[in-house]
């Protein structure tokens, strides 16, 4: 730890309200109290620490060439750490990938599908699993999408649908359009070991977040994908399969050479092929361990910080809390804007989504005055961040009543 990160400590969320925001300093080279960056919940700046985690890779390639492999397997393994502690998990039970699109196909490649022809999800799904179970479908595959909306009882519907002809359920613990987090995963969590199915969680938009803990969630029996895009501040090449106990069994057909690193016993001139123990099942192959030493430095960061997921849930509501306050005071036409005030925002994630007719001209105005924004089809997404001031999230939101009033006259 440096001089400079001991005395930099957060211990409440009222710290980093006050403009400039403290933190914001340790984000100088993405000059984060320049510009108004919400898009946290897409892409959110990195720590200048993770820059020296880059460098560090390339010098230790540099040094030692193809003996790097030890030094970039130990920053993989703060990775899985930093994953594990997130869940309330072992590192032990955490499989590493490049995006999650890798891991969601190693893991429907090692569904029994032949036998349990049906894969149970929702109308809201990420593109990772909306694209490819669309795809499935078209060879067969019978995929059955439940309504996401409303969230809070999501899990009722899923568990209306599992039988013992589904294979797996996928669904996110928080949606990535509306920002509402699922309701009732601890049900169908139940109701998935009583008929023998596999569960997926997509938490990519909880972790560091919406805390989401196996044992809190009631789904300690289930598979868990996410990645450090978003709210974790690793950047790309950043993802994870957590991995169940009790799965020694499965054999993915999408199956890399890694899995060899931990296998058991050597597969054998036309004998089966042999798979890794625990995680190492859902392993790779040779990749670019660049990204690993920033998610290093970066966890390292939110350790030495105080930066516990509680805390930045706590910052987060703060600030998206005073987000609607602001919207609420334009007193905008609802049928232009609006946001949906039936969920409270305690059972929101990461961001804001307001419905308009208007997102992408709303988003591009916004993006012309320097505040960044981003949509998904008639919904704008506004995403703080914890090195935000409130007073530039009060700004962000007197422009958008501006650009309303240009753009919805």
């Amino acid at each position: 730890m440096t001089s400079e990160s001991k005395r930099f400590v957060i211990h409440r969320a009222e710290e980093l309200s006050s403009t400039p925001n403290p933190l914001a300093a340790q984000y100088s080279r993405f000059r984060v109290a320049e510009r108004l960056l919400l898009t946290g919940h897409s892409h959110q700046a990195w720590p200048d620490r993770g820059f020296e985690g880059q460098k560090q890779a390339w010098l230790d390639a540099a040094e030692m060439a193809d003996e790097k492999w030890d030094r970039a397997f130990a920053k993989a393994d703060r990775v899985r750490l930093g994953f594990a502690r997130l869940l309330g998990d072992k590192p032990e039970r955490i499989a590493l990938a490049q995006n999650t699109h890798e891991l969601v196909l190693c893991f429907l490649s090692a569904l029994q599908l032949r036998e349990r022809p049906r894969v149970v999800t929702t109308d809201g799904e990420f593109h990772t699993i909306r694209r490819q179970l669309d795809r499935l479908a078209e060879e067969g595959l019978e995929v059955v999408k439940v309504p996401a909306h409303p969230a809070a009882t999501v899990g009722e519907r899923l568990v209306s649908q599992i039988d013992d002809r589904a294979a797996a359920v996928m669904v996110s613990s928080v949606f990535f359009q509306t920002g509402h987090i699922a309701g009732g995963l601890g049900e169908v969590m139940q109701a998935c070991e009583r008929e023998g199915v596999e569960l997926l969680v997509d938490a990519y938009h909880s972790l560091n977040v919406v805390p989401f803990r196996l044992a809190d969630e009631g789904v300690e029996d289930a598979f868990v994908v996410g990645g450090g895009y978003k709210y974790c501040q690793l950047g790309e090449g950043n993802c994870f399969l957590r991995v169940p106990p009790g799965r020694e069994t499965m054999r993915p057909i999408v199956t890399g050479w890694f899995s060899e690193f931990s296998a058991l016993e050597a597969s054998g001139a036309g004998g089966p092929v042999a798979y890794g123990r625990g995680p190492d099942r859902f392993a790779g192959s040779t990749y670019d361990p660049t990204s690993h030493y920033r998610a290093a430095e970066v966890l390292d960061c939110f350790e030495e910080w105080g930066l516990t997921s509680e805390l930045l849930r706590e910052v987060n509501q703060r600030q998206v809390g005073l987000l609607a306050e602001r919207f609420d005071a334009l007193d905008a036409d609802p049928a232009d804007i609006d946001r949906d005030r039936s969920v409270d925002l305690s059972q929101i994630g990461g961001f804001l989504a307001l419905r308009t007719p208007h997102a992408a001209e709303l988003c591009a105005a916004l993006r012309d005055r320097g505040i960044s924004t981003d949509y998904r089809e008639d919904l704008l997404r506004l995403g703080p961040a914890p090195y935000l001031s409130e007073q530039q999230v009060s700004s962000a939101a007197a422009t958008l009543g501006e650009v309303i009033g240009e753009v919805a006259p």
